[in-house]
């Protein structure tokens, strides 16, 4: 016997294909009936089976995640440090940074001397939360928000650091956030997909990876679904020249024909993965245009997010495009916002940052809660970790850089659950450690995932021998104080 034939004798799926009993198509097939849309399993509500890791009622059905890439300065924006003006130019104590290392761009530096924000701070909302000149639209929606100072990460580089905040890992490979709950809830709406994803440029280049909204070791129709700016939002999704929406029909039925032999022969889910994004992407030809059409929101809609609203591809674009999709009940936006890694020059670029994003985010608080969306869907604020508040190069009485800092930094989080209040936790009078009421982004995963009715210890999946999921396997605790 040669060495083809003893592989192909020995093969596991051909063992279970000549069995008689179909062994892995029945398992796969059950698998995609407890946690994928039921499209293929006959069903037309597009809804998915319970989960087994939803064990509480939810106050959220969808979440909104603005990622700001590259770390917005905590101390310039929600982190008031008043007392930081005296103590302008002097030398960071050795007390307070206890060793703490420091990227390859300052660990060279002969001095770190404490730079103070140039920014005025005034309370704003009846909980009098102290808010940056900088956010003034922000500002005027602090009564929906809750303001978290106390988050912490490990991670001091930015992909690191992403990649450990959107998928419980610093190590790529593993489910993003939206892919999680994908998998756990399933879909709300059979036209579009569950997990969107939508992209702006800042000032500066801030790289991301398509991984950041992969499914890991989920089965891959639980991946996010990227939309560009422009006039083809989902690449390949138009019909080519000559081909009509009936020939196309005929073709995705033959197609699907041709798969479903293949997945009683072999009975490899993602095989179903491919014949449900054919569907979907055919119903997504209709619901695509229709989503990305702004010509008929109202004015003083449009005025409200911004006049970058009418560009393409722009932050305030997607704001509004993550409120159009949350009317159409996808569960999971992403939204990454680049550009907030200011080294060098931050007043000013921090400044054009704010100018792009403040408003617009602002107006998708008021936006989805004029419109009664606000109390079951999640809005996230924040970044992968904050900033030093010694300068990174030199210091000048109008200038100054900030170098990574992982152990403090400011998050806010708004509807779905969220009691809005006074800011949570706390930081030294250095924003340099946290002294109050810490939050892992262990803590921040597992709550946002509370939210949404799922137990972050029971959503995870066997892989490799490890079970695996979003928090990980160290502890996490879902802040209960941040909730209603």
């Amino acid at each position: 016997m040669n060495p083809f034939d003893i592989a192909l004798r020995t093969n596991r799926r051909t063992f279970l294909q000549r069995s008689g009993v179909s062994l892995g198509a029945a398992a796969a097939g059950m698998l995609a009936g407890s946690f994928a849309p039921r499209t293929l399993l006959g069903s037309q509500s597009g809804e998915a089976s319970p989960s087994p890791a939803l064990n509480h009622a939810a106050t959220a059905k969808r979440v909104v995640y603005l990622f700001q890439a590259g770390a917005p300065s905590q101390i310039d924006l929600l982190d008031y440090k008043p007392g930081l003006k005296k103590l302008q130019a002097t030398e960071l104590p050795a007390s307070v940074r206890m060793g703490q290392r420091l990227t390859g761009m300052t660990s060279g530096q002969a001095k770190f001397p404490v730079a103070a924000s140039l920014f005025k701070f005034a309370q704003h909302g009846q909980h009098g939360n102290w808010i940056s000149e900088l956010l003034p639209h922000t500002a005027q929606a602090a009564d929906e928000l809750r303001v978290v100072r106390s988050v912490h990460t490990e991670a001091i580089n930015h992909d690191p650091a992403i990649t450990f905040i959107q998928t419980g890992s610093q190590l790529a490979g593993r489910p993003s956030m939206g892919a999680w709950v994908a998998y756990g809830l399933g879909t709300l709406n059979r036209d579009l997909p569950t997990f969107i994803v939508l992209l702006s440029r800042g000032r500066t280049d801030q790289p991301l990876y398509d991984r950041l909204w992969g499914s890991g070791c989920l089965p891959s129709r639980y991946q996010g679904v990227k939309l560009r700016g422009g006039k083809e939002p989902v690449l390949y999704l138009t019909n080519p020249a000559g081909c009509s929406p009936s020939t196309r029909r005929q073709m995705l039925d033959d197609i699907k024909a041709l798969n479903m032999e293949q997945f009683a022969s072999a009975g490899d889910q993602e095989i179903l993965t491919r014949v449900e994004q054919y569907e979907l992407a055919f119903r997504m030809q209709t619901a695509v245009p229709d989503l990305t059409d702004i010509s008929r929101e109202p004015q003083h809609i449009l005025d409200m997010y911004g006049p970058d609203v009418q560009k393409p591809g722009t932050y305030a674009r997607n704001c509004l495009l993550a409120r159009r999709l949350i009317e159409r009940d996808v569960r999971f936006v992403q939204l990454y916002h680049m550009g907030w890694d200011q080294h060098g020059d931050l007043p000013n670029q921090i400044t054009k940052q704010c100018r792009d994003t403040d408003q617009a985010s602002a107006a998708l608080v008021k936006d989805l809660k004029q419109r009664g969306l606000l109390d079951d869907t999640l809005l996230v604020w924040g970044g992968e970790f904050g900033r030093t508040v010694y300068s990174q190069g030199a210091l000048t009485a109008t200038n100054y850089g900030r170098d990574h800092h992982p152990r403090c930094f400011s998050v806010w989080l708004s509807g779905g659950g969220i009691k809005p209040g006074p800011a949570y936790g706390a930081t030294d009078d250095y924003s340099y450690n946290v002294v109050e009421n810490p939050v892992h982004i262990r803590d921040l995963n597992a709550t946002i995932l509370h939210c949404l009715g799922l137990d972050h210890r029971r959503l995870s999946v066997k892989n490799q021998g490890l079970d695996v999921r979003l928090t990980g396997v160290e502890e996490a605790r879902v802040v209960k104080e941040l909730l209603v």
